[in-house]
C-alpha cells in the first residue's frame, strides 16, 4: 500500500513543481471553500473521533488538541486563504553572478519533492501541511494519530476533491488512514519516494524517527518553555504575560512550563502570582524556596518533583523555581529546555541582551509571551512544524523551509579551462 502511495506522490510532485503561483493559489482557494462547504462531514467525523478518544481515556489536554468546532474549522480555512496571500518562494533567485570562466551562475529555490509528516491528535495539521506543501509545489504523505483518523480522512477527501477539480492528481496529498504502527516503520524507510520527514509528536516519536529513518528528519514541536522574571520586572505586566503564556491554550507546544523567578523579587512577586494563578485555575509546582512563599496563598501548590522540570505539561500546571541570578536561570534553561521558546521579563537592557545572546533556543523573547512562536503569528502563514534543531530550518517552518535550491549555470558554449 505505501509503495503505491509513494509512487503516486513522487509522480504528483513532478507536476506540482511546474505550477505557477496562480495555479497553486487556485487550488488553495478551492480547498478553503470546500472546508467550509463540507464542514458538516468533517465535524461529524471529528465527533466520532472524540467519542472514541473519551472512551479510551484521553486527557483533557489531548481532547482539546483533537477537537474541532465550526469556529476552529473556519479558522483553519482562513489560514489556507492566508497562505494564498504569501509570496511564493519557488523560482526565487537567492544569489548568483558572472564567474571568471564566463559562466553565469545562480542559485534558485525549488520544491523539496515529497514531504512525509507523522503527527498525533492535531487535525489542523492535516490542512496546514497540505496547504504549505501545495504552495511550494511539494506532494505530501500524512500519517496522523489513530485518535484522528476519521477527521483526517474526511479532510483529505475534501483536499483531493479540490485537487482533481483543478486537474491535478489526488496523489499530491495522501493520508495513511490505517492505525497500524508497522506502517510508521515502513514509512521511515521510504527514502526512494519521501525527501524529508517531519515528526510532530512526543519525545518517543522523535526518538523513533531519528533512530530508524533512512530519510532526512526535522524534529521539533516539543516545548519545555521557560519565562525568567528578573529583579527589575514590573509585577502587573509580568503577570499578564504569564497568564497568556500559560492559559491561553495550555495544550500547545509554545505554552510556558517553568517560571524562573529572581530571588530579589520573589518576596513580592510570588504572593501576587499565587492570587493570579488561583483565578486562572493553575496548579503550581514549587521548589523549596518558592513553596515557603506560596503555600499560604490562594493558588493550589505542591512541591515540585525533579523530573517535572523536563515535563511538557500541556495543561494548567506550572513549575516555579527561585534562582539567585540570571546565570542560574540560563543554566537551568540549558539543562532542561528543548530549544523551543524561552522569554525574559526585565526592564534592564543588559539582561535582555545577555538572554538573547546566551539562550540557544529557536525563539527567544523579551517582555513578551512564548505563545507567539507560531507560523501565523510570525507572518509565515500556517506552519508545517516548529523545528528545534539547527539544520536546515529552525523555529516555525513556513514556505521557505519546504524548499531547497539548485545551481543553474548559463554558458555561451563555455568549457572549463
Amino acid at each position: 500500500m505505501l509503495e503505491q502511495m509513494g509512487i503516486a506522490a513522487k509522480a504528483a510532485s513532478y507536476k506540482l513543481a511546474l505550477l505557477s503561483s496562480r495555479e497553486k493559489n487556485r487550488v488553495l482557494e478551492k480547498i478553503a471553500d470546500y472546508l467550509e462547504v463540507q464542514a458538516e462531514d468533517i465535524l461529524l467525523a471529528n465527533e466520532q473521533d472524540l467519542l472514541e478518544a473519551r472512551r479510551n481515556g484521553l486527557s483533557e489536554a489531548m481532547l482539546d488538541r483533537l477537537a474541532l468546532n465550526p469556529a476552529r474549522l473556519k479558522s483553519i480555512a482562513d489560514d489556507v486563504r492566508q497562505v494564498c496571500n504569501l509570496a511564493d518562494p519557488v523560482g526565487q533567485v537567492i544569489d548568483g553572478g558572472l564567474l571568471d570562466s564566463g559562466l553565469r551562475i545562480e542559485r534558485r529555490r525549488v520544491p523539496l519533492g515529497v514531504i512525509g509528516v507523522i503527527y498525533e491528535a492535531r487535525p489542523n495539521v492535516t490542512v496546514d501541511v497540505a496547504s504549505l506543501c501545495l504552495k511550494t509545489g511539494n506532494a505530501a504523505i500524512l500519517r496522523g494519530g489513530k485518535e484522528t483518523w476519521r477527521t483526517n480522512a474526511a479532510t483529505v477527501k475534501v483536499i483531493q476533491q479540490a485537487l482533481e477539480e483543478c486537474g491535478l492528481p489526488a496523489g499530491a496529498v495522501q493520508a495513511i488512514e490505517s492505525p497500524d504502527r508497522a506502517l510508521v516503520n515502513e514509512m521511515l524507510r521510504m527514502d526512494k519516494y519521501i525527501d524529508m520527514l517531519i515528526p510532530r509528536g512526543g519525545a518517543g516519536l522523535h526518538k523513533l524517527c531519528r533512530e530508524q529513518s533512512t530519510i532526512p528528519v526535522i524534529t521539533g514541536g516539543i516545548g519545555v518553555c521557560h519565562i525568567v522574571v528578573d529583579d527589575t520586572a514590573e509585577i502587573a505586566p509580568a503577570l499578564k504575560i504569564i497568564v497568556n503564556a500559560k492559559t491561553q491554550r495550555p495544550s500547545t507546544c509554545n505554552t510556558v512550563e517553568t517560571l524562573l523567578v529572581h530571588q530579589g523579587i520573589a518576596g513580592t512577586f510570588l504572593p501576587a502570582l499565587s492570587k493570579q494563578m488561583a483565578e486562572s485555575g493553575v496548579t503550581l509546582h514549587a521548589d523549596e524556596q518558592a513553596l515557603a512563599l506560596l503555600q499560604n496563598g490562594p493558588a493550589k501548590v505542591e512541591a515540585v518533583k525533579a523530573e517535572q522540570y523536563d515535563d511538557e505539561f500541556l495543561s494548567l500546571d506550572l513549575n516555579v523555581k527561585i534562582v539567585a541570578d540570571l546565570d542560574e536561570a540560563i543554566d537551568h534553561i540549558r539543562q532542561h529546555g528543548t530549544q523551543h521558546s524561552d522569554a525574559i521579563l526585565t526592564r534592564t537592557l543588559r539582561n535582555a541582551d545577555r538572554f538573547i545572546n546566551e539562550v540557544d533556543s529557536s525563539a527567544v523573547y523579551v517582555n513578551a509571551s512564548t505563545r507567539f512562536t507560531d507560523g501565523g503569528q510570525f507572518g509565515l502563514g500556517a506552519e508545517v512544524a516548529v523545528s528545534t534543531q539547527k539544520l536546515h530550518a529552525r523555529g516555525p517552518m513556513g514556505l521557505e523551509a519546504l524548499t531547497t535550491y539548485k545551481w543553474i549555470g548559463f554558458g555561451d558554449d563555455t568549457i572549463r579551462a
